[in-house]
């Protein structure tokens, strides 16, 4: 962190600008050196969640073949002094049912001492499809990625609860595509969780009802804290511009009852370091007074800033307003 305007920014951050006191040099000088380390976490300590880093943050140098999926776990330790990790399918697609390449991901972490939290589950078909076998054959493709879970030692799955059809239609078809996945990862111990992620599930009150529905408890919800576009201007999850957003507080109440992992989603930042898009202050207050304790994965998507700066200001975001909740 040798810019200086970095520096201030995260100075700033952890609260050590504008005190009117004096602190060692040696904090100012070494972002690094153990004074910090020592600084951040005593912070940590103080706050009611963990963190952990969604890869979906690191997309760009992913795709782009920057950053190898198995080096992921050591990158998020020695980047961002993050030991947890949230996994996203599509950087390991092909390989779900590959104990060697799963089996080196799993050493990765144990070697650098992080945890593996989830996988995100994308492509797999659609658990609210109205068709009744499109829905049981996405069940069935869900299922090696359960299996993967338990074996890297992660608590979840995140699935999508999309279909085709009115609300009622689709939340009838999601709660029983759901429902099955659920009692098929029972025995793995593994949850399956849905986001609000776009259509009826970026809707609160329709996800909260879908997952009540299912009346299984390893199924719940990962509120989002941005992804709450209900209606775009083309038909589909994510075509087109948004032009109907549901009310984010109201939805992240509404979903964390059932709440087992939770995703800081950042886009841009002011010159105070805070979430434009989002008041963190008061949706980390929803979230504590839900009583919720694991982790919070950062989600950076934003493109004001390249994808490590955006990481680290959002974990710089979490852990200086964590405290104060």
């Amino acid at each position: 962190m040798n810019n200086p305007q970095h520096r201030r920014i995260f100075l700033r951050n952890l609260g050590l600008l504008g005190l009117g006191t004096t602190f060692s040099p040696l904090i100012l000088e070494s972002c690094g050196g153990p004074q910090t380390q020592t600084t951040m976490e005593e912070a940590t300590k103080e706050m009611f969640f963990k963190i952990s880093l969604a890869q979906w943050s690191l997309n760009k140098a992913l795709f782009a073949g920057e950053l190898d999926n198995l080096d992921f776990a050591a990158y998020s330790k020695n980047e961002f002094g993050v030991d947890a990790v949230e996994y996203v399918n599509a950087f390991f697609k092909d390989k779900g049912k590959d104990m060697d390449y799963l089996g080196q991901m799993k050493q990765r972490c144990e070697d650098n001492g992080v945890k593996s939290v989830l996988i995100m589950v994308d492509g797999e078909g659609f658990l609210g499809d109205l068709d009744a076998t499109a829905r049981m054959k996405s069940v069935d493709d869900h299922k090696k990625w359960v299996e993967a879970a338990k074996f890297l030692g992660c608590h979840s799955i995140r699935v999508n609860a999309f279909g085709r059809g009115t609300a009622e239609e689709v939340g009838a078809a999601a709660i029983d595509g759901l429902r099955t996945l659920s009692e098929f990862a029972k025995p793995f111990d593994i949850n399956v969780i849905v986001e609000n992620h776009g259509g009826y599930s970026s809707n609160g009150k329709w996800l909260a009802n879908v997952i009540k529905s299912t009346e299984m408890d390893n199924c719940g919800t990962l509120p989002d804290f941005a992804n709450f576009c209900i209606k775009r201007s083309e038909d589909s999850e994510w075509g087109g511009e948004c032009i109907e957003e549901y009310d984010r507080y109201i939805g992240t109440a509404e979903m964390m009852p059932y709440a087992k992992g939770v995703s800081a989603k950042t886009y841009d930042f002011d010159e105070n370091g805070d979430c434009v898009e989002t008041n963190y202050v008061k949706i980390l207050k929803i979230v504590k007074d839900a009583g919720y304790t694991g982790h919070i994965g950062i989600e950076y998507e934003g493109s004001n800033l390249p994808e490590v700066e955006g990481i680290k200001a959002t974990k710089a975001l979490l852990e200086r307003v964590g405290p104060t909740v």
